[in-house]
């Protein structure tokens, strides 16, 4: 017996790819009813229901709104919930660390510049901190909000040895510790 792709005993990775895929055109077409996201994917509009309500309950998708000036029933209009998740990244230089938060939709939020001077005392894991927790104060939140940090630096990481090479030219950017420094300082 074949099972619909929203009913009860449909596997979890079945709706997960069919969550995935609602959300997905989401962010690509923007605000959408809940028969548009059933034509777009193939579901049946029950289905389509039931993966909405749960984006909705997880706080990916939000109600925002109705359709009018049509004939019939207004439908129910969602979007992606824009505060469901923040990701900082960082780009790093000789001359300065630009870190910037966005939201799950790709917006930027918040961004910060912290100067790095050739020569100076303080390590490469405090300015990172001080990058990050920066651009997070810029988009009204904390470190602690944010889901993802990625580091762009000029040269390579080697895992072999746990160093940055092709980028002497980044004091303090050396030390075979530096990757579990980060991540200790930025869980």
């Amino acid at each position: 017996m074949a099972r619909m792709a929203g009913t009860p005993g449909t596997p979890r990775v079945l709706r997960a790819m069919n969550d995935r895929a609602a959300l997905d055109l989401l962010l690509e077409h923007g605000t959408l009813s809940r028969t548009r996201i059933g034509k777009l994917t193939g579901l049946s509009k029950p289905t389509a229901s039931q993966l909405l309500a749960r984006l909705e309950a997880a706080g990916l998708v939000l109600a925002t709104g109705t359709t009018a000036g049509r004939p019939g029933p207004n439908a129910q209009l969602y979007s992606v919930n824009p505060a469901a998740a923040h990701v900082a990244g960082l780009d790093v230089n000789t001359e300065r660390i630009r870190a910037a938060v966005a939201d799950i939709t790709g917006r930027t939020v918040g961004s910060f510049r912290l100067p790095t001077p050739h020569r100076r005392a303080g390590s490469a894991v405090e300015q990172v901190v001080q990058a990050v927790d920066g651009a997070a104060k810029a988009a009204g939140l904390g470190r602690t909000d944010l889901h993802r940090i990625v580091i762009g630096t000029p040269g390579a990481f080697d895992p072999s040895t746990g160093r940055l090479r092709y980028a002497s030219h980044l004091p303090g950017w050396h030390s075979p510790a530096l990757l579990d420094e980060l991540a200790a300082a930025l869980p």
